[in-house]
């Protein structure tokens, strides 16, 4: 497929050249507006769910199996989306997921007991639109060539890190301040009407394939093992943020200073969002692979010294640290996709990335608080620790499967059938500045 936008490789990319983008404007508006929703739903949840209990172990209860649910949905959904078409599948899910979300209110509000609202919370968790990866996958299909699609993946890294500091701020501030059910009922209203304005930007979806189209066999993207490779890396993210939110709260509390974990976990947030935003600005000269190697490795080392701090300073500093590792690994991952996953397969990869974070950062909030509660906070960022060593380990050990794969090997995005292909070239790598060509550069 010919890229839809065509750059001067000397130029340098940037946020400006990118959003100056045939179409962009109007799906990347309507997508922010419709994943804010994403960042409000967890803590709703547990602010309705304790008023109506009393209890957080109960409100706890019924925010995981919520989001165990959108992790083992998502990639389903993004299977549906390859075949079907992001506005097919989006209308009905937004539908549903309003209408889940009122009857968890409903259900809440009425004192329903608390298994009852897990039950609820599977349908509500089950259909969270995934508008993250189908704005990543547009932002792919237009810029498939370009030297902008790292850029491209910064700025998804930066919009999702917003999302997450914006939506819990937002809303806490309606459940505290105007009604414990403010936060759900408003999370169901915009993921209802941002969803259908971006269902309705059609001419900048993804165009369905050949194989998908006329009914041929569909290779699932979890079929390429450079995908496998990468869920195991974006769980060990999701353990990062499960375990920090977990044990950042619980060390505020030890301090005698609950409000402190606020401040600490924007810090986290603020360095995320930093190193985000410069990365998009990088024009990087060495490639994804090293560059998540390396990252990843950083990261890692930046978790493991979080359980040694003692002090708020300390900790607010290694955080910071952490946060500024965190988006380079995300960013690379999802860059590393287009040249990993055939076009007609790229949404259904993106979900799995974002299902892996959100299941590691499940599973890592139920290891980090049972740690917390018998040994302290300490004990809590072990988890992350944990977490980035052993995927660290996995990525070292697997390093061969990121490597991208011969032309031969991908599928054309504009016919559905293999590209004509030159023989893979040994000591060749893909030129990020140039995406579509190979130089001659040493191995990373």
């Amino acid at each position: 497929m010919t890229s839809a936008v065509t750059t001067d490789e000397s130029a340098r990319p940037g946020y400006g050249q990118l959003l100056r983008t045939p179409g962009a404007i109007g799906f990347v508006l309507p997508g922010f507006a419709a994943r804010l929703p994403f960042g409000m739903l967890t803590i709703s949840i547990l602010l309705l769910v304790q008023h109506t209990t009393g209890s957080y172990g109960s409100a706890g209860i019924v925010a995981a199996v919520t989001g165990v649910s959108m992790a083992l949905s998502a990639p389903v959904m993004g299977k549906l989306t390859d075949r079907r078409g992001q506005s097919a599948v989006l209308v009905p899910v937004v539908l549903m997921h309003s209408a889940a979300v009122i009857a968890l209110v409903v259900l809440a509000l009425l004192g329903a007991p608390v298994w009852a609202l897990a039950l609820a919370a599977v349908p509500a968790g089950a259909s969270v639109p995934q508008v993250g990866p189908m704005v990543r996958a547009r932002w792919a299909a237009r810029l498939e060539g370009s030297p902008l699609l790292p850029t491209a993946a910064a700025f998804e890294s930066v919009t999702d890190e917003f999302t997450f500091v914006v939506g819990p701020v937002l809303a806490t501030a309606l459940c505290t301040g105007v009604h414990p059910a403010a936060g759900l009922i408003t999370e169901a209203a915009l993921t209802l009407a941002g969803g259908l304005v971006f269902a309705a930007q059609r001419a900048t979806q993804p165009k369905l394939h050949a194989a998908a189209t006329e009914g041929q066999k569909h290779a699932s993207a979890l079929s390429f093992p450079g995908l496998r490779v990468l869920i195991v890396a974006f769980l060990g993210i999701g353990a990062v943020f499960g375990g920090m939110q977990v044990s950042l709260a619980a060390f505020s509390n030890e301090i005698g200073n609950p409000g402190a974990n606020g401040l600490l976990y924007g810090v986290f947030a603020a360095g995320n969002m930093t190193a985000g935003i410069a990365c998009g600005a990088i024009a990087w000269k060495i490639g994804p692979r090293r560059r998540l190697l390396l990252g990843y490795a950083g990261l890692t080392v930046a978790a493991s010294v979080l359980w040694t701090a003692h002090s708020m300073v300390l900790l607010g500093a290694l955080g910071l640290v952490v946060g500024l590792c965190i988006a380079p690994a995300l960013i690379t991952g999802y860059t590393m996709i287009e040249s990993l996953i055939p076009a007609n397969a790229r949404t259904e990869a993106f979900t799995w990335l974002t299902g892996a974070v959100a299941f590691g950062q499940a599973t890592a909030v139920t290891l980090a608080g049972r740690l917390t509660d018998a040994h302290g906070s300490s004990y809590g960022f072990l988890v992350p620790m944990a977490g980035t060593v052993l995927a660290l380990a996995t990525l070292l050990a697997l390093r061969s499967k990121l490597a991208p794969k011969a032309p031969s090997r991908i599928i054309s995005s504009s016919a559905g059938s293999p590209a004509a292909a030159a023989p893979e070239v040994p000591g060749a790598r893909v030129n990020e500045r140039g995406l579509g060509h190979r130089v001659p550069v040493t191995v990373d």
